[in-house]
This record gives structure tokens, C-alpha cells and sequence, in this order.
């Protein structure tokens, strides 16, 4: 990756964080202060000049596996899964528009009260007048996690790389948090990630990737200036790639 700082490496990212990413310490729900802090972050990189859409998970409010593992049909407990990500994205709308973001959130499933219903031209055209764009319930279909949406949205809007935020700076052999020899790639293939069960992404997401030669870079969200610092050819992350 280019270390040239005075242009972004990237100039349109997807950004994937999972619901968990919004409710900091708590164990269920919105953390205000975490979502103000992560739409900074996205600011930052706006502030760039990158074209910035978002796709966040809905698991801090309602996992429709989890629920279909409790017996809920899994076609109603995955549409309340998509629910609670419309809830996630409209609240990181309004951090963003707190700090002069535009923002804009397109739901795949129409809701015209709350948000734009999905469509692509319109999409593009948000992105292009350097709006963030946050798409909201998945891919309207059950079956599909938001990791599939984010890769789905990410070649529609022709983003260049997919940054996929964790708690973790990276892609590991192991749980770092379970285990102090885990081993830390600075770049995995798709091949790897799916072979090896490396947990990235679901392994739909993870081949829609691959087949149209998208990278995933896989970050800490945690880490202050995190976001930024990759765009500008620094940092410590993983890249998954075709070849290394």
C-alpha cells in the first residue's frame, strides 16, 4: 500500500463496523459517547476528502440468529435483525450531523417516513456531493448477514477497499485476547480467510470479495485516529487480498 501521505490512499471506502461497535462498555444498546466518538473518526476521513458509506450491524439491539436459535422463524427473526441496523444507522446519522456531516441513510427495506428507500443511481449521486451514505437493513433479504450487505453496497458504490472496524488491530491466527502467541497477518488472502476459518467475514461476503477483487482492511475501531491514519499510508492492519 502507497505511503504518500498528501493524497488518501483510497479515495471511496465502505466502512463495516458491527452493532457491538456502538455500545462501548455497556452490554446491551447505544453508547452516545461510543457513537460520537466513532462518527469523529468518520469525519476525519470525510474531512480527507474520501467518499465515506457505512454499513453497520444491528447485533447490540437484536441478532436474528440468535433469536432463531430460540426457536424464532429465522425469516422474522432476521427482519428484526435488519430493524434494529435502520435504528443503529439513524443514530450514527445524527452524530454525524452533529458535527456538519451530511448524512444520508438508504434502508433496502422502504420505510420513506425514517429514510431513503434503496436506490443505486441516487446512492452514487449522494456519495459523489460527499455525503456519507449509511445503508441500513442489510440486503432486504433474510439469510444475509450485514457483512454480505457491506460487500454487496461496497462494489454497487464502486468503493475501492471495504475497511471492516474491530476491537482487534488486525487479522489473527488466534484470539489475541485469549492467547499471547496469536500471530498477526499484515496480508491474507480470500483463499486463507475462508480455508483457514480465519472469522473476517462470513464466507459469502468473503467471496463476493474475491470474485470482483475487492480488499478488506481489517482495523481496530478502538484505536484513536485509526480510520485516518490507514488513508493516510500508516497504521497497523491486515489486508485481505488475491495474491500476495
Amino acid at each position: 500500500m502507497p505511503s504518500d501521505t498528501s493524497h488518501p490512499v483510497y479515495s471511496r471506502v465502505m466502512l463495516k463496523i458491527s452493532g457491538e461497535a456502538l455500545m462501548g462498555d455497556q452490554g446491551f444498546g447505544l453508547h452516545p459517547p461510543t457513537v460520537q466518538r466513532i462518527a469523529a473518526e468518520v469525519k476525519s476521513v470525510r474531512d480527507m476528502g474520501v467518499e465515506v458509506c457505512m454499513v453497520i450491524g444491528g447485533g447490540n439491539i437484536f441478532r436474528g440468529l440468535a433469536g432463531s436459535a430460540q426457536g424464532m422463524e429465522r425469516t422474522t427473526a432476521d427482519y428484526m435483525g435488519m430493524l434494529a441496523t435502520v435504528m443503529n444507522a439513524l443514530a450514527m446519522q445524527s452524530a454525524l450531523e452533529q458535527v456538519g456531516v451530511f448524512t444520508r441513510v438508504i434502508s433496502a427495506i422502504p420505510m420513506d417516513q425514517v429514510c431513503e428507500p434503496y436506490i443505486r443511481r441516487r446512492a452514487v449521486r449522494h456519495l459523489e456531493k460527499k455525503r456519507v451514505v449509511i445503508f441500513a437493513a442489510g440486503t432486504g433479504n433474510p439469510y444475509f448477514t450485514t457483512d454480505t450487505a457491506a460487500t454487496l453496497r461496497a462494489n454497487e458504490m464502486a468503493c475501492e477497499a471495504i475497511f471492516k472496524g474491530t476491537k482487534v488491530d488486525g487479522v489473527y491466527d488466534k484470539d489475541p485476547k485469549k492467547y499471547s502467541d496469536a500471530k498477526r497477518y499484515d496480508v491474507v488472502t480470500y483463499d486463507e480467510v475462508l480455508q483457514k476459518h480465519l472469522g473476517v467475514m462470513d464466507a459469502s461476503a468473503i467471496a463476493l470479495a474475491r470474485d470482483n477483487d475487492l480488499p478488506i482492511i481489517v482495523f481496530s475501531l478502538d484505536e484513536p485516529g485509526g480510520f485516518k491514519g490507514i488513508l493516510a499510508g500508516r497504521g497497523t492492519y491486515t489486508r485481505v487480498v488475491d495474491k500476495i
